[in-house]
């Protein structure tokens, strides 16, 4: 069976470009032209994966975002045409797991929605516990434990978390993290990790000025401490 895939735009020719070239590929593909159909359509088609663009009438994207992450971690990837960064590590901290900038090619969004489906479904995993200081990962279940106190993670932060716990106090550059989550690294795009790191130390518990789990590395990246629990102070961290 093909995966289907919610594609959410107000523009009728954007729409039906992204939807003819996601069906050539395989995919099916379902539509909405505005926030409030795009939740009724995502709570009725139940899609394997949402485009969403960010500027919507009415509902805009970063609701449309924030209303299905109540409910689900269906992989998303949002659509934009603003320029200020903000706007889209808005949106990566709401939980969606990519963005693409517009204008954009339709091969883009192809090769997007593939690389984000594969980390999210794609290769089966061993069946494997991952522990490192006190965070415990089931990497078979994709299900997160901090201090033995369950933690939701999106797929994006899962594997985030996963890459840095494998291998405690290497330091990763973010074009590498991004390479090892996604399956592909684009230039410009490497800041996105800084919004999931963001988030992933608000659900770990972990304070940027002395964290506990994972360290910045000024002008460089990040790492999974290699610190015993509760046994360091961290001069690099921000």
């Amino acid at each position: 069976m093909s995966k289907k895939i919610l594609v959410v735009d107000d523009e009728l020719k954007i729409v039906k470009l992204v939807r003819a070239y996601l069906e050539r590929a395989g995919f099916t593909v379902v539509t909405a032209r505005d926030g409030q159909e795009a939740l009724a359509v995502f709570r009725y088609e139940r899609p394997h994966l949402v485009v969403l663009d960010l500027m919507l009438p009415g509902m805009d994207g970063l609701d449309v975002c924030r209303a299905i992450r109540r409910s689900s971690d269906v992989p998303i990837i949002m659509l934009t045409a603003r320029d200020e960064e903000v706007d889209r590590l808005i949106g990566l901290e709401l939980g969606a797991d990519d963005y693409i900038v517009k204008p954009f090619s339709p091969r883009e969004v192809v090769a997007r929605v593939r690389a984000v489906l594969r980390r999210t479904e794609g290769q089966p995993l061993e069946p494997e516990v991952l522990i490192a200081s006190d965070v415990t990962l089931d990497l078979r279940h994709r299900t997160a434990q901090v201090q033995r106190r369950p933690v939701e993670l999106t797929a994006m932060e899962f594997d985030l978390l996963t890459v840095l716990a494998r291998h405690p106090g290497q330091v990763f550059t973010r074009m590498q993290l991004l390479d090892l989550v996604q399956g592909e690294a684009y230039e410009g795009y490497e800041r996105t990790i800084d919004a999931h790191v963001k988030n992933l130390r608000r659900k770990l518990g972990d304070d940027p000025r002395t964290p506990r789990y994972i360290v910045t590395m000024r002008g460089v990246g990040y790492k999974f401490s290699d610190e015993p629990p509760g046994g360091r102070e961290d001069a690099d961290a921000k």
